[in-house]
């Protein structure tokens, strides 16, 4: 990849030198403002020192991060914005990050008002797991923890979907030992199994329950049909999909589901892998260990000629005085109260930067605004390849090109 800046991400020309004032200045104020983190494409590799300070800032203003805003997941009350831990595996390039800097950085999220954190036992696999239970054992009863069974995991295929009720139970015995918790949060089916009925997934999601072993469960990237059937059978408190400004299908017909049946939603991937935070521009190439290699929307191609959509985004940012990912930011927390984004990150300056993001407000005057100008601009390239698309759950004639 070309173009590396300082602190490890791609700069379009022109926002380097703004970014490091801005990631400075915000470093001096964390702890005050509410928290929206950070995509976790955003973050190329992790650190292991904690930036001068940070403790301090975390002591002296701890009334204020207590008062960070707060959204609803059915019955889970979380902090506005969560905390994604996949970055960690090293899901985009450089290897599973180091345990001790990662666990620090987990915890650094919650000392600054993160209550939500989203993993899966997949990520890793398992690892990822660890390093949230790990981190976040001392305080657990103050947190919400989220995550995902319904891979092969166990069986040496973590690619193949399997949400048979006998592997989902040792599915949630195995993340229960490694989030070193005896209760599940949120429970998340990851992908929906076209071999396995959803009333038969929500049944055993609804025994668990029942012995106190998970609290509220959720669906990844399903159809609103099968949001409904599921629903039917136990209510769900979230589903998490796929979120951006240049990924917004959800708003056609997830949406309404949701609002009808009062049930949240948590985007993932709000920065667009990094692209809408300028972390990457058409020079930039990623190796086979990094997830962008193979999306379409990630080829040299689509890198150029999808700078119109970036530029839009930079240009409005640039008229409310923040950076490009602020406003993504700011643009998914703005759509709807029951959203709570799970970007993450493994990089102290991107965690600063984002949590500054929480400070910035836009009138409905300009949300309509930016979603006219959003409408103008063509993207090339799907958001996935042709193996995870074959995942998603769709209805007939739902499935995009």
């Amino acid at each position: 990849m070309k173009a590396l800046s300082n602190d490890g991400t791609f700069q379009p020309d022109g926002l380097t030198a703004g970014r490091r004032a801005f990631v400075s200045a915000a470093l001096k104020s964390l702890a005050v403002l509410p928290l929206v983190a950070i995509d976790n494409a955003s973050a190329q590799s992790a650190t292991s020192r904690e930036p001068s300070g940070r403790k301090d800032m975390a002591s002296v203003n701890s009334k204020q991060e207590k008062e960070m805003d707060r959204r609803n997941l059915g019955p889970l009350e979380v902090s506005a914005s969560g905390l994604g831990c996949l970055p960690f595996v090293g899901y985009y390039g450089g290897g599973p990050r180091d345990r001790k800097a990662s666990v620090a950085l987990i915890r650094a999220a919650f000392e600054q008002g993160v209550t939500f954190f989203d993993t899966a036992e997949v990520y890793g696999p398992y690892l990822s797991e660890e390093y949230v239970g790990e981190a976040l054992a001392p305080v657990r009863k103050q947190v919400v923890v989220a995550t995902k069974f319904g891979f092969g995991v166990e069986e040496g295929k973590p690619a193949a979907l399997n949400s048979q009720p006998g592997h989902m139970r040792r599915a949630v015995e195995g993340s229960l030992k490694r989030l070193k918790t005896d209760y599940i949060d949120l429970l998340y089916q990851h992908r929906p199994d076209p071999n396995v009925p959803i009333e038969e997934v929500a049944g055993v999601v609804r025994e668990l329950i029942q012995a106190g072993k998970v609290r509220a469960w959720g669906l990844s990237e399903a159809s609103a049909r099968t949001i409904r059937r599921a629903h039917a059978v136990h209510p769900l408190a979230a589903v998490q999909s796929e979120y951006a400004m240049w990924w917004r299908e959800p708003e056609t017909r997830i949406f309404p589901a949701l609002e009808e049946l009062g049930i949240g939603f948590v985007p993932y991937c709000p920065l667009g892998r990094g692209f809408l935070a300028g972390a990457v521009n058409p020079s930039s190439r990623f190796d086979s260990t990094d997830r962008r290699h193979n999306l379409p929307r990630f080829t040299p191609r689509a890198l150029a000629a999808n700078m119109a959509h970036f530029r839009f985004v930079r240009d409005w940012a640039e008229r409310k005085g923040i950076t490009p990912g602020q406003l993504a930011l700011a643009w998914a927390a703005s759509r709807k109260p029951w959203i709570v984004p799970i970007p993450g990150t493994t990089q102290y300056p991107h965690l600063a930067e984002n949590v500054a993001a929480g400070r910035v407000r836009l009138t409905p005057e300009e949300l309509r605004e930016i979603d006219a100008g959003l409408a103008r601009i063509k993207l090339e390239g799907g958001r996935a390849d042709p193996f995870t698309q074959s995942q998603f759950d769709y209805e007939e004639g739902e499935r995009p090109a």
